[in-house]
């Protein structure tokens, strides 16, 4: 399929390609005429993809809670040639209380949400850098800016990504380099099914925890409002932009959602300015 004219082409590296959000963007940007490195973990995930578009989309196999994995494709991948735009999509939450946790399960969700991202993202900058810029984009969440019982884990990891992304904006904006959060709400990319869930304890059954869990065991895709499709678009958009924002909110879920925390935050900010200044030395 023949590229655009009236544009360059530009390589994507997109991780957690083989559904979701991470499939759509990998499409679009393939249907735009761009080129992608997108990384799977089934290997037969985007032989459709290979079939249509031939050598502008090229496949890595990678799993994220492997380090050494990470610095040989992004490796490989920049051997290929200079990359404009960097996706950290890959991710999933395990649902649960945090005692109910095990030490596996949160290691595991701050390796897959926070830790790769952390070293795909320091693997790009230089080669960025020295090239002129690139853009990078953190797929966070709107759990990434509020938090809710079940899910303190999965909000470790994108809280985590949320305040690295937006100290090394700052590093690196001189140098045209820009990273963007993309925080999305409820989306029909297939997250809700494949929610991974604690051994439930009955002493939480019946409180917050066990609510949620219920309400969350019968979430259908139907019931979600966000179209991935239109997502990716708009995600496409913003890396078209000369001066993209550091936050993107998207849904009226996350929209609604965002605005009542932080208003509840400067609220109860604002109520303690006096104890916050009575710590100071007197003169």
């Amino acid at each position: 399929m023949p590229a655009p004219s009236d544009k360059a082409v530009r390589h994507w590296f997109v991780t957690g390609a083989s559904g979701g959000l991470g499939r759509h963007l990998t499409e679009h940007a393939l249907r735009k005429g761009d080129r992608v490195t997108a990384t799977v973990r089934r290997p037969a995930a985007l032989d459709d993809l290979r079939e249509t578009y031939g050598d502008r989309l090229a496949v890595e196999i990678l799993d994220l809670t492997r380090p050494a994995d990470v610095d040989t494709v992004v490796g490989r991948t920049l051997g290929s040639g200079p990359v404009d735009i960097v996706v950290n999509n890959a991710g999933y939450a395990i649902v649960g209380a945090a005692e109910e946790m095990t030490a596996a399960q949160v290691r595991d969700q701050i390796e897959v949400l926070l830790l790769a991202p952390m070293a795909i993202t320091r693997a790009f900058l230089r080669p960025m850098r020295e090239q002129g810029g690139g853009r990078i984009i953190q797929i966070s969440s709107l759990g990434g800016q509020v938090g809710i019982p079940t899910h303190s884990s999965y909000h470790a990891g994108k809280w985590g990504l949320e305040g690295f992304t937006e100290s090394v904006s700052r590093e690196v904006s001189d140098f045209n380099v820009h990273l963007t959060l993309v925080e999305p709400g409820g989306t029909r990319t297939g997250f809700a099914s494949a929610l991974h869930y604690t051994a439930e304890t009955d002493v939480y059954r019946d409180h917050a925890v066990g609510r949620i869990r219920r309400h969350l065991e019968t979430i259908t895709e139907s019931d979600l409002p966000g179209d991935p499709a239109k997502l990716a678009a708009a995600v496409y958009d913003t890396t078209r932009h000369p001066s993209p924002p550091l936050r993107l909110a998207f849904g009226s879920d996350t929209y609604g959602a965002v605005r009542t925390a932080l208003t509840e935050r400067l609220a109860a900010l604002e109520a303690q300015k006096d104890l916050a200044e009575s710590v100071a030395f007197s003169h």
